[in-house]
């Protein structure tokens, strides 16, 4: 499209400058659009990497600190006035204890008499004291290195096992801890809690309690954002990271659990076709979930749900499950409320949304005072997720409804 001169008046003269066309100003302002979008990403995550180096300087500094400590004690009683044997055995698990004895001194400890003096001790004493005066503010790093290699070259290789796995269990369970609060909080603490558990997946990636939280979060993080491509990005994302628990324990209810979750949030940006699909795959793998963990109320609601919703599809949806599939879905109201009614029995006041459920089923049933009854029950729980923000409209739609 040939572009249109116009004059710009500049000065006492005037110049002519192309004017771009309607289109071309669309063009260009959904460039500058698509480039600042992904400036703040990069920002975004050159801020996450900043965070994370800090985190892993500080665990460096702690580190090494923590090593020149035991050091120095090791070199205050790297001598000592009587021989020590150097035990065969490799039962001690004590690193400080063996870093000790490595380095233990191999005089005879005995005066020119043939005998100990009694003032050998003291001597010692007196020249300890003085040398770790001298080398307490400075340490080498080949001393560093020579005590650690003496100290595991005493512990057998299956104790070291034990000592490492020792200590990656309780990260474990400390980093799932604060894993679960955060998941609990605000949008904030669910950011934070999915940011943790990206940093710390290199060392825990093969334990299924953490895999099964790392797809949490992702759900969450679903949940959280409103573009719509990243929504599907989440979903997709950490559908893969639970399809890769499955694999390795097909035993575990919340795998299975957030696996129905996630192909159901993955499901939302996918074609009718698609999503009658994905709720085969939903309600086979919550059906296992109840299998494996009966007493789980989320497992309850999600069914709940699911019953609910195939008993409201519409027209077309039932025509098109018809044309796909030789038995399509059924369930019935009836079956949702008793889902949501065995939730509430083994956790009353689960969640809010869960009572709107129930006030709905009870409406659609035409036991009108039911419905009102459990309004009024999910009226006195707090809204504490998008979901339960959504049921709260709901409820107040019902309200006007019923004043009518």
């Amino acid at each position: 499209v040939p572009r249109v001169p116009v004059p710009v008046e500049a000065g006492d003269g005037a110049t002519y400058t192309a004017l771009l066309t309607h289109g071309e100003q669309v063009d260009v302002l959904e460039r500058l659009d698509f480039v600042l979008r992904n400036i703040s990403e990069l920002r975004k995550e050159v801020e996450e990497l900043r965070n994370s180096l800090q985190h892993l300087a500080a665990e460096i500094i702690g580190e090494v600190r923590s090593h020149l400590e035991e050091t120095q004690k090791v070199t205050r009683r790297r001598r000592f006035p009587f021989p020590r044997e150097r035990s065969d055995s490799t039962g001690s698990s004590s690193i400080y204890f063996t870093a000790s004895s490595a380095t233990a001194n191999t005089d005879d400890g005995e005066s020119e008499g043939g005998y100990t003096t009694a003032n050998a001790e003291s001597d010692y004493d007196r020249e300890s004291e003085r040398e770790s005066e001298e080398g307490e503010d400075e340490v080498s790093c080949e001393t560093v290195r020579t005590a650690r290699r003496d100290s595991l070259d005493l512990v057998n290789e299956d104790e070291t096992h034990l000592i490492l796995d020792s200590s990656l269990e309780e990260g474990l369970g400390q980093l799932l801890q604060q894993a679960d609060s955060l998941h609990n909080g605000d949008e904030q603490e669910k950011r934070e809690g999915f940011q943790l558990l990206l940093n710390n997946k290199l060392a825990y990636a093969d334990q299924k309690d953490f895999l099964w939280r790392l797809a949490r979060a992702h759900s969450d993080m679903c949940e959280i954002t409103e573009d719509a491509d990243e929504k599907r990005s989440y979903a997709s994302d950490g559908k893969e990271e639970i399809e890769i628990a499955l694999q390795k324990w097909d035993q575990s209810a919340e795998c299975h659990q957030w696996y129905a979750i996630l192909c159901g949030q993955l499901s939302e940006h996918e074609s009718i076709q698609k999503r009658i699909q994905t709720g085969y795959v939903f309600k086979e793998h919550i059906d296992r979930a109840i299998e494996l963990k009966p007493e789980d109320p989320k497992s309850y609601y999600l069914l709940g749900r699911w019953c609910y919703q195939v008993s409201h599809l519409g027209w077309l949806e039932k025509k098109t499950a018809s044309a796909l599939f030789e038995a399509p879905p059924t369930a019935t109201v009836q079956d949702a409320l008793q889902n949501f009614l065995r939730v509430e029995e083994l956790s009353p006041g689960f969640s809010k949304a869960g009572r709107v459920y129930i006030a709905k089923c009870y409406r659609d049933l035409g036991n009108n005072s039911a419905a009102v009854l459990w309004m009024n029950l999910a009226s006195e729980l707090p809204v504490n997720t998008k979901e339960d923000a959504e049921s709260e409209r709901e409820l107040e739609e019902m309200r006007s409804v019923w004043e009518e």
